[in-house]
């Protein structure tokens, strides 16, 4: 087949794509390419944690004040907007640029026999029609509005003490202005950003699995010991930026515990441990896809290498 009949898995990435995305174009800070990512990075950041600072201070609520739980001492919500979030926006480009290569290497490396071709372009076509759903957007907002308000927000809110983002003399159950922002805003952003890349690594799995259903044109023999797949890893070392991210937002959520509420580290082994499996199966497990043809493979090479060797003597 020529390049010129199946074009589109040579651009084709699971990053650039989706109405947020179209958004960012449009108000420029974003291109095709993923570019203005420093930009991207501070303007979000700060949208999402600057006004808290700001109304805190309004408050008297940053430093200190008639609240045991300050919002400079808040280090979950710190290491959540301005560690985790970023780390979120700056995978978008480490993860483009090696999706981009690894999604062509499957026709650079003739893995794709030519009868099989067009079930490959359907696999891409398929995968980028998901990335650009619009529903799936509104289905992260519909559950970060109705269901992130029941469940997380009562997580990240439940302290004993009053905190920043309460109104002062009045409680946790009622939110000053920083934790209306807090509430309303930031949070949102946040798990948005958090939603879409689990949603993107759906679709890069549900891609994987449709490639792993065509025979592939595997070579015992490759150097890479994996048939031929070894690019394939790239796609580990550009997901490490999001499972860092998921390892820093575990560690705000025990700090507040440890230095608000007297917690010890031994007491969170089962949430570091899920932590663990969790970012090792996100990364890891999509791989796994390919492994009954890497046995095939390597049982059939060990045939006719064996055959060869023994023409051979």
């Amino acid at each position: 087949m020529s390049e010129a009949e199946y074009p589109d898995d040579k651009t084709f990435s699971i990053i650039p794509g989706g109405p947020f995305f179209q958004f960012l174009n449009r108000i420029h800070l974003s291109g095709r390419g993923m570019e203005l990512a420093k930009l991207r990075t501070i303007i979000i950041t700060l949208i999402a944690w600057l006004p808290l600072l700001l109304l805190s201070m309004l408050k008297g609520q940053a430093w200190g004040g008639e609240t045991n739980l300050p919002f400079i001492q808040d280090l979950d919500v710190h290491i959540r907007l301005l560690v985790a979030l970023p780390m979120f926006i700056v995978a978008e480009v480490i993860v483009h640029q090696r999706m981009l290569v690894v999604v062509r290497e499957f026709r650079e490396r003739n893995l794709i026999p030519d009868a099989e071709m067009e079930r490959f372009q359907n696999a891409v076509t398929s995968a980028r029609k998901w990335r650009n759903a619009v529903i799936a957007e509104i289905l992260m907002i519909a559950i970060i509005y109705i269901i992130g308000y029941q469940v997380v927000w009562h997580q990240t809110s439940a302290h004993e003490a009053s905190a920043w983002y309460s109104e002062p003399g009045i409680g946790k159950g009622t939110l000053s202005m920083a934790g209306i922002w807090f509430r309303y805003i930031s949070l949102p952003i946040f798990q948005f950003l958090f939603l879409r890349w689990y949603y993107r690594i759906s679709i890069w799995t549900r891609f994987l699995f449709q490639v792993s259903r065509i025979k592939l044109s595997l070579v015992p023999t490759h150097p890479d010991e994996v048939g031929g797949l070894g690019f394939l890893t790239d796609s580990v070392y550009a997901l490490m930026p999001l499972a860092f991210a998921h390892g820093v937002m575990l560690l705000g959520l025990i700090s507040n515990h440890i230095f608000h509420e007297g917690a010890a580290l031994f007491d969170f082994k089962l949430d570091i441990l899920v932590i663990i499996v969790l970012v090792l199966c996100l990364v890891i497990l999509p791989l796994f896809s390919f492994s009954s043809q890497l046995g095939e493979a390597k049982r059939q090479g060990r045939l006719e290498y064996g055959r060869l060797a023994s023409r051979f003597v």
